[in-house]
Order: C-alpha cells, then structure tokens, then sequence
C-alpha cells in the first residue's frame, strides 16, 4: 500500500480496492496494514470493516491459524460495543462463527475438546440472539464427518431442519448432502443431489468448483465420461494455483491418474507448484498431497519415475523422488489428524484413494492428449518426439558390406527404407572398433564416408539449415573424388548448389513452401500444388530467382562437363536441374519462366523412360503437375496426375502413391471439389501408414484434410486433423509449425462454442517450456494469448479475460512494424473495459487504437468496437454518460469519413449505416427519443428496404431497425398511430419475401402497442 489512508473516507476507498483483488499474499498484506491503519481512528466502525476484510483474506487466502485471532477480536468488540454492529455487522459476525468452526477444524494442533467446545459457544451465542440452530448442526454435522464417528445421528440432526438466514448457501449445503451419500457409498443418490450445483443453477465463491471436484469419479463410475470430462475443464480452470482450493486440484490429478490422462496429470501439477509452498492448511494440504500422490504412483507403475516432476521449490525432482517425498509428509499429516480425532478415519481415505484402479483405458480429456512417452525431459525442451512406427521396418542386413551395397542401391532408387539403412551404418562408422570391409565392390572408407554426408546434408536440409547442407554436399563431393566416384561427386555438387540457392536473404523475406525436400534439392517431386508460396520481400524474391537461375545454369555446366555418369547419377542431375527451375517459378511467378520448367522436366521424362527408371518417372511427371498447377491450370494439373497415379498403381513405384493422391488432393482444393478432395487426401494418409513417418508429410496431409471437411461442413472431423498435424509436426521437430497448427485448431474450438477445449488447449501450449522461455516467436504467442483471451470473454470470465486483453494491448504497443494488430488489440480492449464499467480506461484504449489505425487502417473492424463502447457506456449510465458516447461515435463518423475517401466497401452493411442505426440506440439509452428516432429513420433510408436480391442477412438487419424505430416512436414517444402503420408495412412487406421469422418480432411488437392504445 503506497500510503496509508489519512481518514476514514480513504480507507474505505482502500477497502473496496483490496476487496477487487484476488485472494493471495498482496490482498493479505493490504488487509492487515489496512487494519493498522483504522486503529489509528477514533472510530470503532472502520475498524470492525476492517477487522472483516482480514479475516475474510486469511479464510479464501488458506491461512486458517490467522482467521480464528482476528474473529476473536470482532467478537470482543461486540461483546464491549453491541451498538456498533448494526444488522449488516451482526449478521456478518455471527456468519463467521462457521468460518472459526472450519479453520479450526483443518488444523490438527487443534484439541477435539476445543472444536467442540467452540461449537458449544456458537450454539450458546446463536440461542442467546434468538437465531436458528440449523448452521450450528452444520457444523456438528461436518465435524462428525471429518472424525469419522457418530456421522448419521449428526446428519439427521442438520438435514433434518429448516435453513435460516445464517444456514450456508444453497450450493455449499448441497455438496455437504452429497458427499454424505458419497462416502455412504451411493453414487447415484450422491449425483442427483449435486444435479443443481453441477448444472450451474447454484454457485458461490467455491461452488461449483469444490462439488465439481468430488462428481469426477461418480460421473465416470456411472458411465457419464462426456461430463465427467466437461466438468473436468471448466472445474480446474475454477480452482487451478488457488491455495485455498488446493484440495480441490488434488482432485483432479487424482482423476487423470485414473482415465489414462497421466501426462495431463504432471502438466497440471507444473501449474500448481506452488500450491506446495502457499497451502497453510494442512487439511487442504493433506488432500492435495494425497492426490499429487495418486497420479505420480500411477506414473511410477507405468515405469516412467524418472521423468521431470514439479515439486518443492529448491531443487529438481523425479516422478519416484517427489513421491518419496510426497508420500512422507502425506503419511504424516494423517497420523496427525488420526491422533487428535482419535479415529484412523484420515489413513483410511488416504489408503481408500492410493488403492484405486484406473477407472478408464484412456479418457480423452483435452484436444492435446500425450502419452507419458511424448511428455518432454526438461533437459531437452525442443527435442523432437519420435513418432510411433507405422509399419514393421524392413530388415537391415548384418553383413557391413551386405548393408552398404543395400543402402546404395535402395539410395539409387529412392526407396524409403535406404533411410533405416544409412541410420545403422551412421551408429556402425561412428563407433572407434569400426573396421571398413576390405571389398572392391564397397569401395573405400572415403566413399563410405561422403555417403553418409551426403545423407546428413539431405537430413539436414529438410529442416531449412541450407548452408549446412551446402557446406556438407560439398564436402562429399570432395571425399567422392578422392574415392574416384565421379558421378556420385558430380551429384552432389549439384545438391550444394541446389542449397546455397536457398539459403534466405538477410532482411528479405523468402519464398514459403520452396518444395518438398530440402537439401537434396528434388522438390518437384511433391511440389506445392495448390499455387505458388510467394516472397514475403519482392527484394528478397528477386534475389532468390537470381540465385535459382544461377544454380541452373551451374548444373547444366556440371552436367555436361560430368562423364562416366550412370543412368541414376544423369537422372539425378536432370531432376535438380527441373527442381531449381521449378523453385524459381513457384518464388517469382513468372509465366515466362512456365515453359523451361516443362522443357526441363521433359528431358527428365525421356531419359528415366528410356532408362527405366520407374521413380524418375513419376518424379517428372509430378513436375509437370505442380508446374501447371503454379501456372494456375489447375485441371492440366489434374490430367497429369490422373495419369501418374495409374502408372503407379501398375508399376509402382508405391511409396510414391501417398504423396501423388496428397498433391491431387490439394489440386481439387483449388478447384473446389472438397468432396473428391477428401476422398483423395484420406486415402493417401492411409496409404502413408505403409511407410516410415519421414516419408509422407502426414502433418500436411492433415491440414489439408481439415480444410476439406471445413469446406464439407464437417468442422468436428477438421479439429481433429488440425491437432493431428500439430501432433505430426511436434514429433518431427517443427515445433513453429506445431503451435501455427494448434492456434488454428483453438481459433476452430471457439468458433464450435467450445470454449473450455480451448482454454485447455492454449493453456496447455502456453505452458510449454520454449513458449515460458521466450524462445518461440513473441507474435505467434500473442495470437495464442489473444485467442485464448476471447475464449475467457466468451465464457464470461470478464475478469480474467480484461486482464489478459490490457497486457496484450501493452505489449502489442510497441509493435512499430505492425500497427493494425495493435489498433485491433487495443479496440477489443476498450471494449471489455467498457464491460467491466472501466470507461475511463476504455476510452484510453479506444485512444490508442485509433492511434495506431491512422497508420495502418482497419475501418470495419474499429468502427464495431467503438459503437458497442459507445453502446455499451450510454446503456450503463444512462444521459450521464451520453456525451462520452457520443464522443465515441464521432470518432466513428471519422472513420467512416476516411473509408469513403479510401474507396473502402465494408463487408455487412456500410459503416454511415451502421453509425445512424448506433445514434439511434445511444440516444435511446439517454432518453434522447426525438434524436434516437431521426438516426433510427436516418438508418433505415440507407439500408434501403429489402429486396429479392438482397438476401436474408440484410432482411434482418432491416426488421431490426423497423423494431427498433417502432418501439422508440410507439412507446417512448407514445405514438403509437405512427408505428403501427410502419410495422404493418414492414411485415407485410417482408412476409411477401418469404422472411416470416424476421416479421415475427414486429408482429409481437405491434401487438403490444394495440393492447396499450
């Protein structure tokens, strides 16, 4: 607190800002230097507020030892000073008679005897006042439960009475009923009673999330895993890094322990490791422990107890060491409580939940479900997770030189399974007792050697790292000469120009989607079919066709300056010279440059035809497809690959076949045919399960996949494939691309109404190491950020959701290179500072978004936000707040201004029409009808009455209007002669359209203003 209060009137301003704050150590602190404060006060009042303030941080804030020494205090001053509590105040203190009843009642250095003779005070006080006792059985209900003795009489006694005005809620009660029929053993009965609570009708501060905890496993016991898994999410998000509900997240470990869900587990338990240093209450901490326990013995069993665990704070803990751990001091506190309750009632429920069987295989819990597998070692945050195999490998021969021939001719063919040769000989030659096999038909150690350097730069160059490659094409070249393989150096040499044509331009954007396979070069083989990736700097673009140009000319001179080739070394090098051709058509698209990629794919096509090279065969014949398709002749795209799929289908070779039906796939996607699209991009992700997961880009597949069910209407199956790509790209090392994918997958959950899959999702991402360590790219994290902030906001967490949006808006200030994101962040900020009643603040952000608008224009999207803060403060506040509206909406007229003389066409309705229809509501909320009624009239002439051609977009768009109009004229202004010939019209005008749902508010409207005549 910066200073302390100097008189009453600033302390109570200083009560209701602490009382804002979440609960936790700043609100504690503040509150107890707040009561510092009213001492100093001659006034026993401010401090009774308070001395309530406190008690109530200690109580939410999980400091029970404190709450019972500040209720002594109140309770003394009641006792000196009876007149200062007035009804508010005394119903306030003898409510919190039961917050002594529960602090106590957690704290095992307690005595049973001073439980019990507390709860003899309150039921002598509670009868001195004259009030019902049922809140005081309550309590003696919940001490019975807790000891574990005598629970039925006691319950009987509670239930069996009449709430009063001092009972506990509705909701807290109903979770009481429940859990006593739960630890009866009546699940069914149990379920029924928590229906209320569990289905929203009843809440308060731990309600619903304490009831959502205990229902987990009843609901998965009754076969009710949808909702156990629905209450899951919106649960945990209720209670996750509170100290206060730490028993309540213990809950849910405990229930990822049990439905298969153990990596969930251990990523929650990381967001709540500080509930092991911030828990005061050792019953809370007790249930929390206990769970943590659940989940790591679940883990241990499954043989992962060496994984990265969160746990005490100080040093790193394993799964098995923080269980060890875990279990100690669990043990612990249940022998304490066992020993003042003189019952063994803690260690039984302790035993009861470790001796749980997992109650389902496998619960899909959130859109990101891993295995304990995938789960990450924190040594190592952006390894790649390996994928599972698709396919039993192909045996690899044990004889060296049997595997090095192998490896050379599968190599030569292309086939996929050279790849799992090369791996062996790479680990083989590495190792200090590795002795190269004397044999001509090997060669020397130094060819052996430029072969796998040639193999870790193709490697290499899948993950974009050209100069590299290039540097180790190069240095096989050298090797392949001083082994007298010619034709083997001449190819990679070809390979290192290939790379060094890549390698982007500094400060220049390069072309996206650069084809297929890196540093190999071969792209053309699975190209980019649905048109060209692009340059993100027309600069950088321009040098890199230069370069590609370059790198062609190069390979045409290696080529003919090459002898001795054998027929694979020529196609090879006909196939780079297609693919660097290939590569500066897709970067510069230019239609000059169409015809000498098919030149070049051409002499490909002859020589492996006359050759007999089946995947050079089909390699030139996709060239031919993506050239077409980059030229934008999507069906010659298609006849040519119509023809390379059945020359597949009959001559192989097969591996081929996956990515030829994933590039006609996307061909139809250009074309609109989503259903054939479909069918084509399914069948290839079947077809790719045949072979090693580098062989296919699956993770493509996917995505593209997710596009064409969008576009069939299918948005449940395209969230699927969406994470599925997100997945592939993980297991692969792309994590980048991984996140772009799940941000796409959260965007498509919020838009389905899945508001709580996303939250889990983005929380889970953001949770990530490399995204905690600033290591991923800081605009790729903001959209997540910002996506899941909308998500808060449409799930009505306005709190949570305005934090998020302000820190967003702050950060996004500073983005010179990119103003409309920040004016589009700033905006939506306004306007759920507006929600929140913050219109001081809202119109700061407002300010800023207009700001950073005038340097990078976004007329619709700004306009909207400023009409509903305008909107949103006249209907708050009424004329009060009119001016400030209708300053918001000058603004808005502003804009509209310079959209016109932009020549800007807004989507919807124009933005003139959009502002009169705002006037109309703004003047109406300030009581201003005469001027509401002019903007109103003033909208419906420029949106113009409805039409055939206009649709039904703008036919309810206009009846709203009409309504609205009706309504200000009919009601406010009494004029109901005017409206009801307007509304008559109206209908009849849209009934005559065919627009009977729009005319029906208009019919009810004019109904009410005949009855009122």
């Amino acid at each position: 607190m910066p200073t302390a209060p100097q008189n009453t009137d600033e302390l109570y301003q200083a009560l209701e800002e602490n009382d804002r704050r979440p609960y936790g150590r700043t609100r504690t602190v503040t509150a107890e230097e707040l009561v510092d404060a009213a001492e100093q006060f001659a006034e026993p009042v401010p401090l009774v507020h308070a001395l309530f303030e406190l008690q109530e941080a200690y109580t939410y804030g999980s400091e029970p030892r404190k709450s019972p020494v500040v209720f002594a205090r109140l309770l003394n001053l009641f006792d000196e000073q009876p007149d200062v509590f007035d009804e508010r105040r005394r119903h306030t203190l003898f409510w919190r008679f039961k917050w002594v009843a529960d602090a106590l009642r957690v704290l095992p250095e307690i005595p049973l005897s001073s439980l019990r003779q507390w709860l003899t005070e309150m039921r002598d006080r509670y009868e001195k006042a004259g009030l019902g006792l049922q809140p005081y059985y309550g309590q003696a209900y919940q001490l019975a439960a807790h000891i574990g003795e005598g629970t039925t009489l006691a319950y009987e006694l509670w239930a069996g009475r009449s709430r009063t005005g001092l009972s506990d809620c509705e909701a807290c009660e109903i979770c009481e009923r429940a859990l006593y029929h739960l630890a009866a053993g009546d699940d069914e009965r149990a379920l029924s009673a928590w229906e209320p609570v569990l289905a929203g009708k009843e809440s308060c501060q731990e309600e619903p999330a304490r009831s959502v905890s205990y229902a987990l496993l009843p609901l998965l016991r009754d076969g009710r895993a949808d909702r156990a898994r629905e209450l899951h999410l919106t649960g945990y998000r209720s209670c996750r890094r509170n100290p206060s509900m730490a028993g309540e997240v213990g809950r849910h470990l405990e229930f990822c322990a049990l439905t298969g869900n153990e990596a969930r587990g251990l990523e929650l338990l990381a967001e709540n490791r500080n509930l092991f240093g911030e828990v005061d209450s050792p019953l809370d901490l007790f249930d929390f422990l206990t769970g943590v326990e659940v989940l790591l013995q679940r883990v241990e069993s499954l043989g992962h107890g060496e994984l990265p665990a969160a746990g005490y704070a100080g040093r790193t803990w394993t799964v098995a060491g923080l269980r060890a751990e875990v279990r100690d001091r669990a043990d612990d506190l249940a022998a304490r409580f066992d020993a003042r309750n003189g019952t063994t009632a803690h260690t039984d429920r302790r035993r009861a939940r470790l001796d749980r069987a997992p109650l389902v295989d496998a619960l899909e819990l959130t859109l990101r479900t891993r295995g304990l597998d995938e789960v990450t070692p924190a040594a190592a945050p952006a390894a790649p997770v390996a994928a599972p195999a698709a396919r039993t490998a192909a045996e690899v021969p044990d004889s060296l030189p049997e595997l090095i021939l192998r490896a050379r001719t599968l190599d030569e063919q292309g086939h996929p399974d050279a790849r799992a040769c090369w791996a062996k000989l790479h680990t083989l030659a590495a190792s200090r007792e590795y002795t190269h096999p004397d044999d001509p038909a090997v060669g020397p150690l130094a060819q052996l050697r430029a072969d796998l350097l040639s193999d870790e730069a193709s490697r290499i160059g899948e993950k974009d790292e050209f100069a590299e490659a290039a540097a180790l094409h190069e240095e096989a070249a050298g090797l392949y000469d001083d082994a007298g393989a010619q034709g083997d150096a001449a190819v990679a040499r070809a390979c290192a120009l290939l790379a060094v044509a890549e390698i982007p331009v500094e400060g220049a954007g390069e072309a996206e989607g650069a084809g297929g396979a890196g540093g190999a070069g071969e792209a053309g083989e699975a190209g980019e079919a649905s048109g060209a990736g692009g340059a993100g700097e027309a600069e950088g673009a321009e040098v890199k066709v230069a370069a590609l140009a370059a790198a062609h000319a190069a390979m045409v001179r290696l080529h003919e300056e090459a002898s001795g080739l054998a027929p694979h070394q020529e196609a090879r090098l006909l196939r780079l010279r297609a693919t660097a051709l290939g590569m500066r058509l897709q970067t510069s698209g230019d239609e000059a440059h169409v015809a000498p990629v098919l030149a070049e794919a051409d002499l490909l096509l002859a020589f492996a035809t006359r050759h007999d090279l089946g995947g050079q065969i089909s390699g030139a014949l996709l060239l031919r497809a993506t050239t077409h398709a980059l030229a934008g002749d999507l069906p010659a795209a298609v006849t040519v690959i119509d023809g390379v799929l059945d020359r597949l289908k009959a001559h192989g070779p097969a591996w081929h076949l996956p990515r030829t039906l994933a590039l006609r796939g996307r061909l139809q996607l250009g074309l609109r045919d989503a259903q054939t699209a479909q069918a084509d991009l399914a069948e290839g992700l079947r077809l790719a399960a045949d072979w090693p997961a580098d062989v296919v880009d699956t993770a493509r597949l996917h995505a593209d996949l997710a596009e064409a069910c969008m576009h069939l209407g299918r948005p449940d199956e395209a969230l699927r494939h969406l994470t599925r790509s997100a997945e592939q790209e993980l297991r692969r090392g792309s994590r980048t691309d991984a996140y772009c994918a799940y941000s796409n997958a959260a965007q498509l959950c919020l838009d389905l109404g899945r508001v709580e899959d996303c939250i889990a999702l983005l929380d889970s991402l953001l949770a990530e190491p490399d995204v905690a360590a600033g290591e991923v790219d800081d605009r790729l994290v903001v959209q997540l950020r910002l996506t899941r902030a909308r998500a808060l906001h449409t799930g009505e967490d306005l709190k949570a959701a305005t934090t998020e949006f302000v820190a967003l808006a702050a950060e996004s200030a500073g983005w010179d290179d990119d103003p409309g994101s920040h004016a589009m962040i700033a905006a939506e900020t306004a306007v759920l500072l507006g929600e929140s009643g913050e219109f001081g603040r809202a119109r700061e952000a407002a300010e800023q978004a207009i700001a950073a608008h005038a340097r990078a224009p976004r007329y619709e999207q700004l306009s909207g936000c400023l009409r509903e803060l305008a909107r949103l403060q006249a209907e708050r506040q009424g004329a009060e707040g009119l001016a400030d509206a209708l300053a918001n909406l000058a603004d808005v007229g502003r804009i509209a201004e310079e959209a016109r003389a932009a020549e800007y066409e807004a989507q919807g309705r124009s933005l003139d029409t959009a502002l009169a229809y705002e006037h109309g509501r703004v003047n109406a909320y300030a009581g201003e009808y005469e001027d509401a009624l002019a903007a109103l009239e003033k909208a419906l002439a420029l949106l113009g009455e409805p039409t055939p051609e206009r649709g039904e977009d703008h036919a309810g768009e206009w009846a709203e209007c009409v309504r609205l109009t009706a309504a200000v004229e009919g009601i406010y202004l009494e004029r109901p002669g005017a409206a009801l010939p307007r509304l008559a019209a109206a209908v009849s005008r849209l009934t005559a359209l065919g627009h009977t749902g729009e005319a029906e508010p208009l019919t009810s409207l004019a109904a009410r203003l005949r009855d009122e005549e």
